[in-house]
C-alpha cells in the first residue's frame, strides 16, 4: 500500500542541533530545544498519517526543502523518522527498509514532501 504523499510546511531541524543540557533535581540531561519541540507540535498537527500505526517495512520517499544549502539532509532525516513514530503514523524506525531523499532549496516556503509506501515481505 502507497500512501499519499505527505507535505509538512516549516523548517526541518537538525537532529545534532535539537538537543540542549537542562539541569533536573540537580542532574544534568538532554532536553529538545523549544525550536525541536515546535516541530514536532507542527508536524503532528500537518501529518494526516497520525495514528496510522503502520508496522510493515517501509519505503520513505522524501524531498526536502531547506531555505539555504547549510543543513545536512541526513540530520533532518532523523528528526522526520523521531516525528513519524512520536505521532503514531510508523510503529518504529527500523521497519523504513529503503530511502529515496532531495535536499532541496526554498528560501521562501521550507517543508518535507514524503510519501510510505508499505513493502511486500
Amino acid at each position: 500500500m502507497t500512501y499519499a504523499r505527505q507535505i509538512i510546511y516549516g523548517q526541518t531541524p537538525s537532529k545534532s542541533n535539537s538537543y540542549k543540557i537542562i539541569t533536573l533535581a540537580g542532574h544534568f540531561k538532554l532536553g529538545k530545544t523549544d525550536a525541536t519541540n515546535r516541530y514536532e507540535q507542527n508536524f503532528f498537527m500537518q501529518c494526516s498519517l497520525r495514528k496510522k500505526g503502520i508496522c510493515k517495512r517501509f519505503k520513505l520517499t522524501i524531498d526536502v526543502y531547506f531555505t539555504s544549502d547549510r543543513p545536512d539532509l541526513d540530520n533532518s532525516l532523523k528528526v522526520v523518522f523521531d516525528c513519524l513514530q512520536s505521532c503514531g503514523a510508523i510503529k518504529n524506525d527500523r521497519l523504513c527498509a529503503e530511502i529515496h531523499a532531495r535536499k532541496l532549496i526554498d528560501k521562501l516556503n521550507p517543508r518535507i514532501e514524503f510519501e510510505i509506501e508499505e513493502l511486500i515481505g
